[in-house]
């Protein structure tokens, strides 16, 4: 895939099992990767799509009283059970490994269920010494368990294909309010502080306009972090279970070119629709990437 930094030209969309597209992929070739693989609930992920009017005869109360009518606009559902979750992982984590650019990195999502099996084997794949980070996402939204300390965070490996040579944009970063702005003083509050391995970011907002409805949405400021300091405009971000297309969203708004891979129609639907605007474009078959 020829690298370009015009978002007109820059994106693809693939419909296919991520295993046989990986294969056919150059080696080196794209110099961020981020995945976001199932996280083996062992449930059915369901997420409904709703539109919410106010309407002071409708089905449900808001914020202050205020009355509001939800009519249901679609369902979107996939089973998240894996016997064997790692011999499904390991050879496409491989694969993304053969796929990295020598400066290249992977970050990895995925929940406690999975996150400590998952770092052995990205060890045994990268190298320990290529580990660089355990990002910690935190959140704050959702059901809250009686029984035991409430689950509310998700764990973000970093590794780099070369620990001694990396992208990392340092003056890319984002920056987000001190705690204890006081402590801090005035001019060092203004500028903000660079964030740590904890990133505290809200979920998708279930009404916002970045919602799209699919299962397991991230949110794009989380992305967006990732794209602008590990990657440089003009170079390549592939995501291969790339769900409603975050990664690609993040990529194209910061001129870089993407590649989308999910084995869903569901998630080829969304994410046609959401990347328009860069006129991606969508193949169905594993050719050479």
């Amino acid at each position: 895939m020829t690298t370009t930094t015009d978002p007109a030209s820059a994106g693809r969309i693939i419909l296919a099992d991520n295993l046989p597209v990986l294969r056919t992929m150059e080696g080196g070739s794209v110099q961020l990767i981020y995945v976001d693989p199932p996280f083996n609930t062992g449930r059915a992920q369901e997420r409904t799509r709703m539109r919410v009017e106010r309407d002071e005869a409708g089905d449900r109360t808001g914020f202050q009283g205020a009355r509001y009518r939800t009519r249901i606009l679609g369902r979107s559902s996939y089973d998240d059970r894996h016997p064997d979750y790692l011999a499904f992982l390991e050879p496409r984590l491989r694969e993304a490994h053969r796929v990295l650019a020598p400066t290249g990195s992977l970050f990895l999502h995925i929940d406690y269920r999975e996150a400590h099996y998952c770092k052995v084997l990205l060890d045994e794949i990268f190298g320990r010494a290529s580990f660089m980070n355990e990002i910690i996402w935190a959140y704050d939204y959702g059901a809250r368990s009686r029984s035991r300390w409430p689950a509310k965070h998700d764990t973000i490996f970093w590794y780099a294909k070369d620990p001694a040579d990396y992208t990392f944009n340092f003056d890319e970063m984002d920056r987000i309010p001190y705690m204890a702005p006081g402590l801090a003083g005035k001019e060092k509050a203004a500028r903000g502080k660079t964030p740590t391995d904890v990133w505290w970011h809200t979920i998708v907002s279930p009404t916002g306009g970045e919602k799209t409805g699919y299962p397991t949405q991230k949110p794009l400021g989380v992305l967006e972090r990732i794209v602008k300091v590990h990657s440089n405009p003009g170079d390549t971000v592939l995501d291969f279970f790339a769900g409603s297309g975050t990664t690609g969203e993040a990529a194209a708004l910061n001129g870089r070119s993407f590649i989308m891979v999910d084995s869903s129609p569901e998630a080829v639907r969304v994410m046609t629709e959401r990347l328009a605007s860069f006129a991606p474009q969508v193949t169905r078959t594993p050719e050479r990437v």
